[in-house]
């Protein structure tokens, strides 16, 4: 490592939008403790690129040829979703510390190798991008239910419908939208940091049903519409709600407590309330006067609960930039990981069983998820689109 400047020496696969984005964030000195080292991309005509705009990084063909040129310390993955665990692990037999981006794969069978690989080399670093860990609002959030503000939580909803997405955008390439090329549809592509948040934030869920369809409003085989409801097993549910269809789209997190709720909006904007006593305590308590009142519209609501409005303003590439510096941080002096690498399964666990749910039409565990089956059944789709080798 090149500790004379106490940088990380990066290497980027892919130099699509986000491998750019990275390294235009690191030439323009958002992530201070890393550097870039060496660029890797399939298509040799981003060679000028490089060239052009990232003078004297050396520029790789193959990656595996760039992770075993000694001039890189870590890697980010920036591929299709498929490639990021065997990158992963090819970095990680080698030393060289491991960064993928979401999700960590698109079935649970690869990620848990990928995982259980990186758990075998404890002294490297092995992170995920899930940049939205480092938006302050969910930090917060998920400080006030950790801290046990509004209790134990009794419902949980996220309607998140703001990716919409038009026709061309399907047809631009061949592989997206596909289940051999990218795994899925909105659950792969675009709602795996709230899929993260929501479990990183309220838990991990024991079982889910879902009523899902393929190619609803879009000319394509994957997910564009997804209802799912979640079971934590004590009682409590949660429902998750997704699509690419709607032009105006939603984004609204709730969280219920038995002492209080938070709603965010926009991901801009919680309101936090915490009741004086816990719900049942001021049910009980209540008298048939309370409830006239309460009828009646008369109730002073002061005297049950408090509100707060929470908001942060966070300059763009702040949150992305913020997961890098964090993890050249932990690889140069053990900072501990905002997203660990490890993490990055239960995002891909509870997708896969939310297919799984609406291709069998049954209630799926996520404790026990037949991983084989679930491989099974994807092979089936993608034999199906005659696109793409099985996995």
């Amino acid at each position: 490592m090149n500790r004379m400047s106490k940088k990380v020496r990066l290497g980027i696969i892919g130099l699509g939008t986000q491998g750019g984005m990275y390294a235009k964030f690191i030439k323009d000195g958002m992530v201070p403790n890393m550097e870039i080292a060496a660029i890797c991309d399939i298509d040799v005509s981003k060679k000028e690129t490089v060239d052009a705009e990232y003078q004297g990084v050396p520029f790789y063909e193959d990656y595996i040829e760039m992770l075993d040129s000694g001039k890189v310390d870590a890697i980010i993955t920036t591929v299709p979703h498929y490639l990021h665990p065997e990158m992963g692990i090819a970095a990680l037999k080698r030393d060289i510390h491991a960064l993928v981006e979401k999700p960590a794969g698109v079935y649970t069978k690869q990620v848990k190798e990928l995982n259980e690989f990186a758990a075998s080399k404890p002294e490297l670093t092995f992170g995920i991008m899930f940049n939205q860990r480092n938006n302050p609002l969910y930090k917060k959030i998920k400080e006030i239910v950790d801290n046990g503000d509004i209790g134990k939580i009794r419902r949980t909803n996220w309607i998140i419908t703001t990716w919409w997405r038009p026709q061309p955008y399907y047809d631009q390439s061949e592989w997206r939208a596909t289940w051999g090329g990218e795994g899925g549809g909105v659950l792969v592509n675009q709602a795996p940091h709230q899929l993260d948040l929501w479990q990183w934030i309220c838990g991990v869920p024991e079982s889910v049903y879902s009523k899902v369809s393929y190619g609803f409003r879009r000319n394509i085989a994957v997910e564009d519409e997804v209802t799912a409801v979640v079971d934590y097993g004590y009682g409590a549910t949660g429902t998750f709600v997704t699509a690419t269809h709607d032009i105006v789209g939603t984004d609204r997190f709730e969280i219920l407590g038995d002492k209080g709720k938070i709603v965010v909006d926009g991901s801009q904007v919680a309101t936090v309330t915490r009741l004086k006593k816990p719900e049942q305590e001021l049910s009980s308590e209540m008298g048939m006067e309370d409830v006239k009142k309460l009828f009646m519209g008369q109730m002073n609501m002061d005297d049950l609960y408090t509100q707060e409005t929470i908001e942060f303003e966070s300059a763009w590439g702040e949150q992305h930039a913020g997961v890098l510096e964090n993890f050249a941080a932990n690889v140069l002096d053990g900072t501990p990981l905002l997203a660990p690498g490890s993490d990055g399964i239960n995002g891909v666990r509870l997708a896969n069983a939310i297919h799984l749910s609406s291709w069998t039409k049954k209630e799926v565990s996520l404790k026990d998820l037949d991983e084989d089956f679930y491989l099974e059944e994807l092979n089936k789709h993608i034999k199906e689109e005659g696109k793409f080798e099985t996995k």
